[in-house]
């Protein structure tokens, strides 16, 4: 199967907006679930039900999971490194550290992915990404607030854990090119499928979960973290890895911060300081670096 082609630039911005918030929105539904689930169970249910809709959408759309091992044995590792690992260690560093510092720390996926494969484009179109990776990364102090870099240094097994776990999201944006050959939506499904099976002996195992009590709130806040923000999320961003590149569908770590904010408006009632508006604008040139080279690139 060729590489996605996208229609317009503007229909995949809107598509890493709408990632953005969906997987913006998830750090909310999960204090929410976390009322009532330990940190393995909710992951485990997280992608159980992700993976149930997905074979769902799947046999809708008349589509079928791969039949060779080689397929699989990519998928299984894009499990690992997109859900199963990064998502462990991620919810185990954010337990010790202010959510301001994680999310700093969370958003450093570009900076990896930059890392790893940047001078690959070419010299200035590298340099070019590299300002947007770092103005993506200013904007996202801006915004959550530079006190939150206060605590940098302290907890810093904690720190390191966030660190990679952010690492894993940058190699499995590259990674994610391996597996090109499949459709979007069958790409979620399998690595969703792999992610079960990891996270749910793990939750028997630890969380004895047929013990719990939970809320309908923490239910809702689970179904909805598991349906939009893992499986619809998925879905998007497999195919925004093929149309703008392993660095542009990492870009969006620094977008989840300003829904974090927008969210803050709505939901709180909170004020939008001057600070934080330059850093959500910030944000946005850094993101359209990142991405508008690879665009032109490809046309």
């Amino acid at each position: 199967m060729n590489p996605t082609q996208p229609k317009s630039l503007a229909i995949e911005f809107v598509l890493l907006a709408v990632l953005a918030g969906l997987w913006g929105s998830s750090y909310l539904l999960i204090k929410v679930a976390l009322t009532s689930f330990p940190p393995i169970t909710l992951m485990a249910v997280r992608v159980t039900l992700a993976a149930c809709f997905l074979l769902v959408v799947l046999r809708l759309r008349n589509e079928h999971l791969p039949t060779d091992t080689s397929s699989w044995r990519k998928l299984f590792v894009q499990s690992l490194l997109n859900s199963s690992v990064a998502w462990l260690v991620l919810a185990w560093g954010q337990q010790y550290l202010a959510s301001g510092l994680a999310g700093v720390l969370n958003s450093t996926s570009p900076l990896f992915v930059f890392l790893l494969t940047g001078f690959s484009a070419g010299a200035s179109k590298s340099m070019a990404k590299l300002a947007g990776v770092l103005l993506g990364f200013v904007g996202v102090a801006l915004v959550v607030g530079l006190d939150a870099l206060q605590g940098l240094g302290q907890q810093a097994l904690a720190q390191g854990a966030v660190l990679f776990g952010a690492f894993l999201y940058a190699c499995a944006a590259i990674n994610g090119k391996r597996v090109a050959h499949l459709s979007s939506l069958v790409t979620a499904t399998a690595t969703m499928l792999w992610a079960a099976l990891c996270l749910v002996p793990l939750s028997l195992a630890f969380d004895a979960p047929w013990t719990l009590r939970p809320t309908a709130t923490a239910c809702m806040a689970a179904a909805t973290l598991a349906i939009m923000g893992t499986g619809v999320a998925l879905i998007i961003y497999f195919r925004l890895i093929k149309t703008l590149g392993p660095m542009g569908v990492a870009s969006q770590s620094y977008l989840r911060a300003g829904v974090s904010v927008l969210l803050g408006l709505v939901i709180l009632g909170e004020q939008l300081s001057g600070t934080v508006l330059l850093g959500l604008i910030v944000i946005i040139v850094g993101v359209a670096l990142i991405n508008l080279p690879a665009k032109r690139r490809s046309t």
